[in-house]
């Protein structure tokens, strides 16, 4: 028995209205494998990417993005639990989430609290994610410990943001100025990313340096990020926005960057630099399938008690994804810009 989806589907290298619209069937689910209904899926930094053809270790055009997803399960195939039917789910695909209905492993299913909003959820999947485990993982910074978030107001990094001051640690984030009030209301301290005296404002601010720095920008600031790095303190890198619109090979600026922060890890200077990786461990694939199903379970908990706050930029219908992407491009929203099937 098949089921019929409605896909976002990326040709090529395309503008945001070169983005198609695809009505296919999907086949039965196999072994292991649950069939999903999508409620909620998301435009984050790594389609954007994508659609430029500048993502890391996207798959050839054409393809479906969506890196990630909130829905029900509606089937499952042989060999995997039947009473996952009904369940409301997360899921961490990188591709394939711009869907109405999609095909996922039963193993990377997370589930999510009833009650707790679709969409709301959608926002703390791969966002959460990232954000727990660069704070917790890779950082592990304790309470009493002060951060600072480059692009708070995004979606890591608002999520980033209350994650930390959840766990007691200080924050000083960077966002433009129109956003200053929503990042004060997340409880960090807002300083403005293109002043040119930011990265002496953050050092005034914490005159010993920090415990750690997040830093999706790279780029030549990342030596910066570097400096403001306390003695026992972290730099965690985790994108390279600021080499977003250039032309050339997109693999070299990430490569440049592993280097950069693979030099600078190994100096004796009581520092550490890494480049976060979500997929990092993957080939062992049942350890990372738990590590992440505790973290986002533990994200979700926050969410549901109130303690975690959803932040949607927009709710935009599914067939309407290439205004969602313009939206998302655009710079002017705080959170995450979402698609409802």
């Amino acid at each position: 028995m098949s089921l019929h989806t409605t896909e976002i589907v990326l040709p090529g290298v395309v503008e945001p209205d070169g983005l198609r619209i695809r009505d296919r069937e999907l086949p039965a689910p196999g072994p292991g494998q649950a069939l999903v209904r999508v409620e909620a899926t998301g435009v984050s930094f790594a389609e954007q990417q994508m659609r430029r053809g500048r993502y890391y270790d996207q798959p050839p055009f054409p393809f479906v993005p969506g890196y990630d997803l909130v829905g029900r399960v509606e089937r499952v195939g042989p060999r995997t639990d039947p009473a996952l039917v009904g369940a409301r789910v997360a899921a961490v695909t990188k591709t394939g989430g711009w869907a109405t209905a999609a095909l996922v492993d039963a193993g990377d299913l997370v589930a999510v609290p009833e009650g707790v909003d679709p969409a709301g959820a959608e926002t703390v999947v791969v966002n959460g994610v990232t954000a727990w485990q660069m704070l917790h993982r890779m950082a592990k910074v304790r309470r009493g410990g002060t951060i600072l978030v480059l692009g708070a107001n995004g979606g890591v990094g608002s999520t980033l943001v209350q994650l930390a001051r959840h766990a007691g640690i200080r924050v000083v984030g960077t966002a433009s100025p129109r956003h200053h009030d929503a990042v004060r209301a997340l409880g960090a301290e807002p300083l403005d990313y293109r002043d040119p005296q930011l990265h002496a404002k953050a050092r005034a601010l914490a005159p010993d340096g920090y415990d750690g720095v997040f830093d999706h920008v790279g780029g030549a600031g990342i030596v910066e990020s570097w400096r403001l790095v306390r003695r026992g303190g972290a730099l965690v890198s985790y994108g390279t926005a600021a080499t977003r619109d250039d032309a050339g090979n997109a693999r070299l600026p990430v490569l440049a960057l592993f280097a950069r922060l693979a030099w600078w890890n190994l100096l004796p200077n009581g520092r550490r630099a890494g480049f976060y990786n979500l997929w990092a461990g993957r080939r062992n694939r049942a350890a990372f399938q738990a590590r992440l199903r505790e973290d986002l379970t533990r994200v979700f908990a926050l969410l549901a008690d109130g303690s975690l706050s959803a932040q949607v930029a927009a709710r935009i219908p599914l067939r309407s994804a290439a205004q969602a992407v313009r939206l998302a491009e655009s710079g002017t929203v705080a959170g995450k810009v979402v698609l409802v099937p």
